[in-house]
């Protein structure tokens, strides 16, 4: 069975996206830094599901299109907010330039319509 969270917070759950072959992008990442970068992520996640924001915007931005980024350096997870406080983290990658890359952000925007489409119809998360 898939482990869709990442964090469940008093604010916020997060939540790994996963495609229609089971696959997370964003799990994926993370299980591969190294663990310095995954606490840095871990504190993020958990600073905003326990408390509901992170005012910093080196550390957690909205990109627009209803895409944020958390933003642990140097890596980047891409996610949007989800009706009953969920954050869904979409894909992740390290930042090697300025700008969000396009290629990324239409990975999460295609992923946010995917979840959506499939939580709408009920396929998205598995029986228990």
């Amino acid at each position: 069975m898939k482990e869709y969270t990442a964090y469940q917070g008093n604010k916020f759950v997060i939540e790994w996206y996963f495609d229609e072959n089971e696959n997370s992008i964003a799990l994926e990442y993370f299980n591969n830094l190294e663990n310095k970068r995954q606490d840095k992520v871990f504190y993020l996640f958990k600073r905003m599901a326990d408390f509901g924001k992170i005012n910093d915007l080196t550390k957690f931005r909205n990109e627009g299109d209803d895409i944020y980024a958390f933003k642990p350096k140097p890596d980047r997870f891409l996610c949007f907010f989800f009706k009953g406080n969920k954050i869904i983290v979409t894909n992740a990658f390290e930042k090697r330039e300025d700008k969000l890359p396009k290629t990324e952000k239409v990975r999460a925007l295609e992923a946010k319509e995917n979840y959506e489409k499939r939580v709408t119809k009920g396929e998205y998360y598995e029986e228990e």
